[in-house]
């Protein structure tokens, strides 16, 4: 169960599932979409973790079969598809898949839990891809910002742990930041052993705020066996979510706001709540059950279904800009002698038009300035050229560096005479107009 919280939209994306062009099935190994649907229900009343509702979703899918709902897809995609349909109502973590190559052995009577991960040639894609950590960076402002796309599993009987040592070293990155925002708009899910570790990153160690997982086989917490050693526990947290959010990357938000521990900012993620693995049917189809379900102990219930729900609701492509425009108020307001911070949001928040930008296009010494799409570029030499967002009257901002900024002078006439550079420290060198 602690390895197992993987979103059902990333199943059919794993190698072992998608990567194969459809093939036969073996004729000893064929079964009718009939005989397929009736193999998934039967594993569903055998593992899924509430029994009585395990009943009703196996009956209700055997119900189908037996009226011909499926009799025409002999497609094993198709099939697999119209299955998975069928259930995720019910739960949003199953998921059928056909895999044309998987072991053509069917499991045992009374075999539980999920199947083994298919055995990998080659490099480990975990560590290819980072264990799921996909960018850390400091933003405008002094903001850690972590994107993070899966929750890998971590083995904390092993010191060496390589997705502990993964996470140790993002969170060390932004361990003197101001704020720090965790992405999690396209994170479908992994494992809750990383989840508990983030969280305690930023919690009290063994605080009474995590999600207990309730199984056939008893309960389970999601509290990690080992805690992060210096836990920041007043830095601002922000992480951000999406429709496509799902599983553990629901719990490591909701285990945050339910503790009132982060801000979260974006549209409500997928509800996908219950945690399971994967369990052959033979024929090669294989479903995912769920086979445990968290329980919060702060809420007293969890997120199938409805998801979690931001704390600031924002469209999920402005979720980053709002979220830093959150954090730099706060530091602002912390420290009014901030002006990186200030400046940071000024540029962030800036809605002044272009306006005429022509006037300030000429020759200033070596430099050359000039009209850009909606700004101002200035170029030196070789060198490339430093683009300018206006932010009012006659001071630009620096495109992608906001603690840059240009202020152009005028004469009496209002020609455009100059231009300075300045930085939060004070002025720089003014450069003359000369042609």
């Amino acid at each position: 169960m602690r390895h197992l919280l993987i979103a059902a939209a990333l199943l059919a994306a794993t190698p072992a599932l998608a990567q194969q062009p459809p093939a036969p099935v073996a004729a000893a190994e064929r079964q009718t979409p009939r005989q397929t649907a009736e193999a998934v229900a039967a594993r569903i009343r055998q593992l899924y973790f509430d029994p009585a509702a395990a009943e009703r979703i196996a009956g209700d899918l055997e119900q189908a079969a037996a009226s011909g709902a499926f009799d025409a897809l002999t497609d094993g995609p198709d099939l697999a598809a119209a299955l998975s349909a069928r259930l995720r109502p019910a739960d949003a973590h199953f998921n059928v898949a056909y895999d044309p190559g998987a072991p053509v052995a069917r499991p045992r009577p009374g075999e539980g839990g999920p199947a083994p991960r298919p055995v990998v040639r080659g490099p480990n894609p975990e560590a290819r891809a980072h264990y799921g950590f996909r960018k850390v960076e400091i933003l405008p402002g002094n903001i850690g910002y972590i994107d993070l796309r899966q929750f890998s599993n971590i083995d904390f009987s092993n010191a060496d742990d390589p997705a502990r040592n993964a996470a140790d070293a993002a969170l060390a990155f932004v361990a003197d930041t101001d704020a720090v925002i965790f992405d999690l708009r396209d994170n479908g899910g992994g494992a809750p052993s990383m989840v508990g570790y983030l969280t305690s990153a930023f919690t009290p160690a063994n605080a009474p705020i995590y999600n207990v997982f309730h199984s056939r086989e008893g309960m389970e917490s999601e509290a990690p066996t080992v805690f992060y050693p210096t836990p920041r526990l007043d830095v601002p947290l922000y992480v951000l979510i999406s429709a496509r959010t799902g599983s553990a990357g629901e719990a490591f938000p909701y285990t945050l706001q339910g503790a009132r521990r982060a801000t979260i900012v974006g549209e409500a993620s997928g509800g996908a709540a219950n945690p399971g693995g994967v369990v052959p049917v033979g024929g090669g189809f294989a479903v995912f059950i769920s086979q445990g379900s968290p329980r919060n102990p702060v809420t007293g219930r969890n997120w199938e279904g409805s998801g979690v729900q931001p704390d600031e609701a924002t469209p999920w492509n402005e979720a980053l800009d709002r979220a830093q425009a959150l954090a730099l108020e706060r530091i602002v307001a912390a420290d009014a002698g901030r002006r990186d911070a200030a400046w940071a949001l000024e540029a962030l928040t800036a809605s002044t038009a272009p306006g005429d930008l022509a006037p300030y296009a000429g020759t200033y010494g070596e430099a050359a300035v000039s009209v850009s799409g909606d700004g101002l570029a200035i170029a030196r030499g070789r060198r490339p050229p430093v683009l300018l967002r206006r932010l009012d009257g006659d001071t630009f901002t620096v495109v992608g560096d906001p603690s840059r900024r240009y202020r152009f002078s005028r004469d009496a006439s209002g020609r455009v005479t100059a231009f300075d550079g300045l930085s939060p420290n004070g002025p720089g060198p003014r450069t003359r107009r000369t042609d």
